[in-house]
């Protein structure tokens, strides 16, 4: 049995990846939304909120964990300054891998505006490798549904956008939010890729 420490900025992240859960795999979990409110409130990620998020997680590389995994694209460039003795990885690097892998046009979904900047960088490394091509869009109305506690609308407005994005021709559309996975289901068309399973999978490799 593996163990991974995840660290979530949303508390409702906390059930999406106890879903997510592959056998073998245990979770533990350790919430921090100050990281991500405080990045929404600087209009992005600054330096001193990537050494909290790096603090945080060097945190949870404890006696018995195997893996330590950030789930907010927000902050994942925290990620890299972790110094920690186990594997620290961010859920979205998994993603981009698995999204751009099989070349083509792969759209990015992002719900929150501070997501945009962190998630184009890491999926264009994975496009570089792999031969993608890169879109990158921010969902309207999706993040105010988010924070106005309608989730439901905010995964309707996800999945409507995915159904739009395979109809332009994408190979891959991918969800670069964990909080964004209950679109998956709602989505007629091809399904978006969503973070947690293949993140987890990646961090029980790993």
């Amino acid at each position: 049995m593996k163990t991974i420490a995840c660290l979530h900025t949303a508390a409702g992240n906390v059930a999406v990846f106890d879903a997510a859960c592959p056998p073998g795999v245990t979770l533990t979990h350790t919430v921090n939304e100050a990281l991500l409110k405080d990045a929404e409130a600087a209009g992005g990620l600054t330096d001193a909120i990537a050494d909290r998020t790096a603090r945080a997680l060097e945190a949870l590389a404890a006696p018995g964990v195997d893996a330590v995994l950030l789930t907010c694209s927000t902050v994942g460039p925290g990620a890299a300054r972790a110094a920690a003795p186990i594997p620290v990885l961010r859920v979205d690097a998994a993603l981009a891998d698995t999204a751009t892998k099989q070349g083509g046009k792969v759209v990015v979904l992002c719900a929150v505006e501070t997501t945009v900047e962190p998630t184009r960088a890491i999926f264009a490394e994975a496009a570089a490798r792999n031969g993608a091509t890169l879109d990158v869009r921010l969902v309207p109305g999706a993040w105010a549904a988010f924070r106005g506690g309608d989730v439901g609308a905010y995964h309707r407005i996800v999945a409507e956008a995915s159904d739009a994005a395979y109809a332009e021709g994408a190979k891959a559309v991918a969800l670069a939010q964990a909080s964004m996975s209950g679109a998956v289901a709602m989505a007629k068309g091809p399904k978006p890729l969503a973070s947690p399973p293949v993140g987890l999978a990646a961090a029980a490799a790993a």
